[in-house]
């Protein structure tokens, strides 16, 4: 009996769709099962692309410091004191915590309107050092960012957001040299910045007018006051080490008790970044473990109606046995319906995950900022693999139940 014929592949369809209400029925759970991993495991890298976008440019080993009111009395203060951080503060953690690679400071003020010609639009005006780049890249596409001589000579320059940018300048052309009015102070246009991650510090980079740090404490009186301290650590220590560092720096420096939670604010950028990263590992793992559960309990359902076959089949299996088939006919025969049939099952489930992958990449996908939801060729072979496996495993015991069926035994059966 040759294993590959025409006649061997025609019983093989025969017997699986003599009972087609069955076939379906064990057939939907290997289906299901493969449809439900390559869904969680590709949907969930595509997820975690559109949300490591809204990243992008943002330094993971970042960290910032705010300011908030007292809760314990200290050295002669009261408890419920505000206070303010300030340009030494900068300097004092840039030398006494050695640890960070970058430290800078941040002010900013909301709901100011940007005004060019008969164009107008709301936004946030950011008092920043050209070190903060190395915190959140800008995306220069005209011009340049803020630099040192803007900080020195407070000069009135400035870098506009996206949303600033196409709000005010409508036709797309170079804004470098042209003033924009910000509250009634105006601003010669340096550079345009098309950063649009939503992990933004004070506000949404998008909206954002960029001008020096030196400008802004001088034109909106904030004299040497600090809002935000922001800060990168140096390759092999991580942000939660020398954040408490930091901290005890500037407590130390304006009489805060060292106990006090409140006084402070700490935010650690690393730590969000790793939990974000965590969850997706776990989205993962419950992928493959649902994935592969209902694949397994889809296995055991095509080996329980394979057993059932065989059973029904025990008088056409015992006279091939007495017209001479071998018991490895028998076996690859078992065998072969069993792996069709989870084929078959198995690439429609695969089929329709990746018809429902398209469709999602379709509508989240631009042109700028495309995100992957297909799997890739080799997953594809990865899973056919699998499927073999599966249907050779679920196989082998209904065969071997086959194999062990005696010819003469069989007939009387009948």
């Amino acid at each position: 009996m040759r294993r590959f014929d025409l006649d061997t592949w025609e019983e093989i369809l025969l017997t699986i769709t003599r009972n087609k209400t069955r076939s379906f029925l064990t057939a939907f759970g290997i289906f299901w099962g493969i449809f439900m991993l390559i869904s969680l495991m590709e949907g969930a890298k595509g997820l975690q692309q559109m949300l490591s976008r809204q990243f992008e440019g943002f330094a993971t080993n970042s960290g910032f410091l705010g300011t908030n009111k007292t809760s314990k009395a200290y050295k002669g203060f009261q408890q419920g004191r505000y206070w303010d951080l300030e340009n030494k503060d900068v300097e004092r953690v840039r030398k006494q915590v050695s640890e960070l690679e970058t430290v800078t400071a941040t002010l900013a003020k909301w709901g100011i309107n940007a005004i060019y010609n008969e164009n107008k639009i709301s936004g946030t005006l950011k008092g920043l050092y050209p070190e903060y780049q190395k915190i959140e890249e800008p995306n220069i596409v005209f011009g340049r960012f803020i630099n040192d001589i803007d900080i020195r000579d407070q000069r009135k320059v400035c870098v506009i957001g996206k949303r600033i940018y196409e709000t005010l300048f409508p036709g797309g052309e170079d804004p470098c040299g042209k003033f924009i009015e910000v509250n009634g102070i105006y601003y010669r246009v340096i550079g345009v910045s098309m950063a649009v991650g939503n992990i933004s510090i004070q506000g949404q980079s998008e909206t954002s007018v960029i001008i020096p740090f030196s400008t802004m404490q001088q034109n909106y009186n904030f004299g040497q006051n600090v809002q935000l301290l922001c800060y990168t650590a140096r390759k092999g220590y991580s942000i939660g080490e020398v954040e408490k560092k930091v901290e005890q720096v500037v407590k130390k420096a304006h009489l805060i008790h060292p106990d006090d939670g409140q006084a402070v604010i700490l935010v650690n950028a690393e730590a969000m970044f790793s939990m974000v990263d965590n969850l997706f590992s776990g989205i993962r793992i419950l992928g493959w473990m649902v994935g592969l559960g209902t694949l397994l309990a889809g296995a055991i359902g095509v080996s329980n109606i394979m057993m059932v076959t065989v059973k029904e089949r025990t008088t056409e299996i015992g006279i091939r046995r007495a017209i001479g088939a071998r018991p490895n006919d028998i076996l690859s025969q078992i065998l072969s319906e069993s792996m069709v049939l989870t084929i078959l099952a198995g690439m429609a489930g695969i089929s329709f995950a990746v018809f429902l992958l398209n469709l999602t990449e379709m509508g989240t996908s631009t042109p700028t900022s495309p995100t992957e939801f297909q799997i890739s060729f080799w997953q594809a072979i990865g899973a056919c693999a699998l499927l073999l496996i599966l249907g050779l495993l679920a196989g082998l015991a209904p065969a071997y139940r086959a194999m062990s069926i005696k010819p003469i035994e069989a007939i009387r059966d009948e």
